[in-house]
């Protein structure tokens, strides 16, 4: 089952958000609600994403839509700068840089930490 908690660094000018497990599509939905209803409260231009992707896993092929749904958010709401933090794994690395260039995501970054 997937998790995500999502928490907002005014000061900084970071949205943060977590993310955890395997996101099955209806987790999905509802990590999009959460982050929808968080965006609205912030001026996205001026604000870095941060996503701790360290315990999420690879996901199923029916769930990469949803995840190219929220690269596409974030493209969309115009974040300054896109950064997904990952622990050493190269197949979701390859799964999220793929997703990111889809979508022509040019300021997403993916470190491993």
């Amino acid at each position: 089952m997937g998790s995500f908690n999502i928490k907002i660094d005014q000061a900084s000018k970071i949205f943060h958000a977590e993310v955890e497990g395997t996101f099955s599509p209806e987790d999905g939905m509802k990590s999009i609600e959460a982050y929808q209803a968080n965006v609205a409260k912030i001026s996205v231009p001026e604000y870095t994403i941060d996503i701790d992707c360290t315990k999420l896993n690879v996901s199923a092929p029916d769930a990469l839509p949803i995840l190219e749904g929220c690269f596409q958010l974030y493209k969309k709401d115009g974040f300054k700068k896109v950064t997904l933090r990952i622990a050493k794994n190269p197949i979701l690395k390859m799964q999220l840089s793929r997703i990111g260039r889809s979508v022509q995501l040019d300021n997403l970054e993916i470190w491993e930490v």
